[in-house]
């Protein structure tokens, strides 16, 4: 692939779309990606309040459809920020997340469908300077406990989906923050695999990069069967490696 072309707040819509273009073809190569107003949306702040937490929602209305979504944040460093692949056990309604947003951005969500085609939507988010953004406490104390879990579970009704949100405690060191005190850059260091299972059965499986904010947290969905704990699994790309389970608490009639 070519260079890809930088983004900002001056870009024009046309150039917007070609930097968009050059990122669907490093990634999906030539498979088609379609526009879509029903199968996949983002809800993403117009205007970030802080550019290195900036919630997004996914949003995939006909869930049954959904095979998993990527997230790409098109003028950050790396514009791949996630991919979520979902199992039997995931209800992909809906998916919440933290990222960080480097400049003016377009966002592009794509929905991989389980008939083989990809549906994308976009959202413009104004921020700047969120993949650089000091973390406000030197590296040691960024890195303390450092995959310690937590998951809260949302109400449990039989026959209906749970909303879950995993917590984990990590720095997701971008490469690009400076040591206050060294004046060097810290060394990138970010969680790259989130598994999620409920049981025997996957929920989830998550890829990510540099966009996702320090101490990810993540809500998604699943399907309460009583099949037993919740397990999690993360591992980053300086080979840490941690693993949870977490009790599920069963419907109650």
């Amino acid at each position: 692939a070519g260079p890809v072309l930088a983004a900002g707040a001056g870009d024009s819509d046309a150039e917007r779309e070609a930097r968009w273009g050059e990122i669907k073809q490093s990634v999906f190569k030539d498979r088609a990606v379609e526009k879509t107003d029903t199968l996949v949306s983002i809800d993403a702040p117009a205007r970030a309040l802080d550019a290195a937490l900036v919630p997004i929602t996914l949003t995939m209305p006909q869930k049954d459809r959904v095979k998993g979504v990527y997230l790409f944040i098109d003028d950050n460093p790396s514009p791949y920020a996630a991919h979520f692949e979902f199992g039997p056990a995931a209800d992909p309604s809906e998916v919440k997340l933290r990222v960080r947003v480097n400049n003016y951005t377009d966002v592009h969500a794509v929905a991989k469908m389980k008939d083989g085609t990809f549906q994308e939507a976009t959202e413009y988010v104004k921020a700047s300077g969120g993949c650089s953004a000091p973390m406000g406490m030197s590296d040691e104390e960024a890195m303390q406990g450092m995959g310690d879990m937590r998951m809260k579970f949302g109400e449990t009704q039989p026959g209906k989906p749970v909303q879950a949100t995993l917590m984990i405690r990590h720095p997701n060191f971008s490469g690009m923050q400076m040591n206050q005190v060294t004046r060097d850059y810290t060394p990138a260091r970010y969680i790259q695999k989130i598994t999620v299972s409920y049981g025997d059965k996957s929920v989830f499986t998550m890829d990510g990069d540099i966009s996702i904010s320090a101490n990810p947290v993540i809500n998604f969905g699943y399907l309460p069967d009583g099949a037993g704990p919740m397990k999690v699994t993360a591992t980053d790309n300086q080979g840490g490696h941690w693993e949870k389970s977490f009790p599920v608490r069963s419907a109650s009639n």
